[in-house]
């Protein structure tokens, strides 16, 4: 039924999980899977208290960004295993569900399967649900895992 998968990973065990599902979707068309990880294009600020502070440089961000996506993938990727086609992509976006959005259309993926955390009440309201963006935003059919 669909031959691209596009995968949001995050590294979180919610995701863990939901890699074993995507495994088996996969299997049943031959599916390609892209991994994709959404990093914030601007480092953060780390105050150590009110009165001395330091940056990161974008670069030092970057590549911090980088590492931790690579090892994302390396371990995702394990959990997948041989039998399926895995490939990764590390998107920069200040939005995470424009990231996702974003990685699915260079990716040409026919579907976007994402794991949900399940946030409701006032969790759902504080954090908000990247998933749900996902859906109202996209062109593609989104199939969340719980």
């Amino acid at each position: 039924m669909f031959k691209h998968l596009l995968v949001p990973i995050d590294g979180s065990d919610v995701t863990r999980k939901a890699l074993k599902k995507v495994l088996d979707l996969a299997k049943k068309d031959a599916s390609i899977i892209t991994l994709v990880y959404v990093s914030d294009p601007m480092p953060p600020m780390v105050y150590s208290d009110s009165s001395l502070g330091y940056g990161f440089t974008q670069l030092d961000h970057k590549k911090a960004c980088d590492a931790f996506a690579k090892n994302l993938f390396t371990t995702a990727s394990a959990v997948l295993g041989d039998s399926v086609t895995v490939r990764s992509r590390h998107i920069y976006s200040s939005s995470l569900a424009g990231g996702v959005l974003d990685a699915a259309k260079k990716a040409k993926a026919d579907v976007i399967v994402m794991a949900s955390h399940k946030r409701t009440g006032i969790k759902g309201m504080l954090l908000g649900s990247q998933t749900n963006e996902v859906i109202v935003h996209s062109s593609l059919p989104v199939i969340v895992l719980g």
